[in-house]
């Protein structure tokens, strides 16, 4: 089969299509023919490399993907050949006390397709049966494989970590990325109003399309000076942040009493100053997140499918 294979870490030229044997499916694995895969900002980290990370090199990459079951392995049983499929991107040990109360992104062994071992950038990938998530017929297949990793992440950040309730006023920053779409969707779901950040008009306009209230662009104002003035004097409830030193140590700030601030990454860079005084003065919560759940992800393929919430794709390509 032909496959996206990763030898080395750097620019877009160590992305090599090769032909490499079809895997196949072992004991509790099926093989999925590869419809669409999604590209993620992890894909972007797999071939770039993460100081201080080691990812097991050759990798094909592809988190998120979508396709048809092609073969299953012995002692798997509820799939059938031909049966559409999405994929959760993330699994676990199995057998740990994480993953039996539906934790997987907690177990200590906790992988990720694309990331510790082969994803979706190919012609077929096996997985676990038990993260094949089914799609009705007639829902797209380029949608399907759109929305796990980005959805399931912000979905943790918000609803399971942050406990977003109706008419909290929210923030998120980079309203463009895939995670901040989700949690933009997720957040106004669950009655919050929610301002968003990005270095775009279009951008902004996009974000308020996506059901934000509104927002501005950080490249030609004072983004900390709009959110306070929007938030009004009690200030935030949430911050949904993946962007980091730019702008978590401000963010603190803009809180009110009792306030969360979620982050899942800090693309502009993870050592920051950062002043404690308003945590304590205002019972504050600064939480980590990263994934979530099979449970949380199935909740959230179903009100996908029913279309509540909608991934979006912003362009598509052939192999």
């Amino acid at each position: 089969m032909r496959a996206v294979r990763v030898h080395e870490h750097g620019g877009l030229e160590v992305l090599k299509i090769e032909e490499i044997p079809t895997p196949e499916p072992g004991p509790g694995e099926v093989r999925v023919r590869v419809a669409w895969s999604a590209l993620n900002h992890l894909d972007t980290w797999v071939r770039r490399g993460v100081e201080g990370h080691k990812f097991p090199l050759p990798i094909t990459p592809g988190c998120d993907f979508s396709g048809v079951v092609d073969a299953l392995g012995a002692g798997v049983s509820g799939i059938e050949a031909g049966q559409r499929v999405a994929v959760a991107p993330g699994f676990g040990c199995g057998s740990c006390r994480r993953c039996a109360s539906g934790e997987h992104n907690l177990c200590a062994r906790y992988g990720i397709y694309g990331e510790t071992t082969d994803g979706g950038n190919a012609e077929f990938a096996v997985v676990r049966a038990e993260n094949l998530l089914p799609v009705p017929d007639g829902f797209p297949l380029d949608l399907a494989a759109a929305f796990p990793l980005t959805f399931l992440t912000a979905w943790h950040m918000v609803v399971t970590r942050c406990g977003v309730q109706p008419g909290d006023r929210v923030l998120v920053h980079a309203a463009g990325s895939g995670v901040s779409v989700a949690a933009t969707q997720i957040a106004r779901l669950h009655g919050a109003r929610v301002f968003v950040t990005a270095g775009s008009d279009e951008k902004v306009a996009r974000g308020i399309e996506n059901g934000a209230e509104a927002g501005c662009n950080y490249r030609e104002e004072d983004w900390s000076k709009a959110v306070k003035a929007w938030a009004g004097r009690d200030g935030l409830d949430i911050i949904v942040d993946h962007v980091g030193k730019d702008t978590l140590p401000k963010g603190i700030w803009l809180l009110a009493r009792g306030g969360r601030v979620v982050t899942c990454g800090v693309t502009s860079g993870a050592q920051m100053e950062l002043h404690f005084a308003p945590l304590f003065f205002k019972t504050l919560a600064i939480l980590g997140s990263t994934m979530g759940g099979l449970g949380e992800l199935k909740r959230i393929a179903d009100l996908v499918f029913s279309g509540v919430l909608q991934p979006i794709v912003d362009s598509r390509f052939a192999l």
